[in-house]
């Protein structure tokens, strides 16, 4: 680049510093957002047999972790970092919340909660394992469960999700405070 194109160049520069910005219109950022999200979504919908449940399962799991109300507690050596973990108070309800997100409606979905010894779910007292039908709509799909800690132990939860022949598996550390 010669010196003559330097010169306009640092010109136009100058001159677009002073060119006046238009503010973005109240909600431009969150619908930039969506449509981001959406674009996805879209494409996965045309491979939905192959890859739209997996994806959609993979997806729940992340809005999950990040979502979850309780305090996840500090890694020991010999527990997997990559299980997420939540801490409950020795005889005290507290609910985790499980997000599920899926890429188009669900109907007849099955969905199976395993509890560890000494973790009871509120409203099933004595049951370690709950299965129930559902079904999961387009998007965002929330499942509070009340977790009740009856013993110090702890343990891993269990959380699997099936519809025709697709399951996935959710794992949840949960221990005792």
């Amino acid at each position: 680049m010669n010196e003559k194109d330097m010169m306009q160049e640092q010109e136009l520069l100058e001159l677009l510093k002073d060119y006046p910005v238009p503010q973005a219109q109240a909600g431009f950022y969150d619908q930039a957002l969506v449509q981001a999200a959406h674009q996805g979504t879209r494409r996965q919908r045309n491979r939905w047999m192959l890859t739209g449940f997996g994806s959609a399962i993979a997806a729940g799991f992340a809005i999950w972790v990040i979502t979850a109300t309780l305090m996840t507690t500090p890694q020991v050596p010999d527990v997997d970092p990559t299980i997420p973990g939540v801490t409950v108070m020795l005889e005290e309800e507290h609910t985790v919340r499980l997000m599920f997100a899926s890429a188009m409606a669900l109907d007849s979905a099955t969905l199976t909660v395993s509890l560890p010894e000494g973790i009871e779910l509120a409203g099933f007292p004595g049951q370690r394992e709950i299965t129930w039908e559902t079904s999961l709509e387009e998007g965002k799909n929330l499942l509070p469960l009340t977790l009740i800690a009856l013993t110090p132990a702890g343990g891993e939860l269990l959380a699997r999700l099936e519809h025709k022949d697709r399951s996935q598996t959710f794992r949840l550390r949960v221990e005792v405070s």
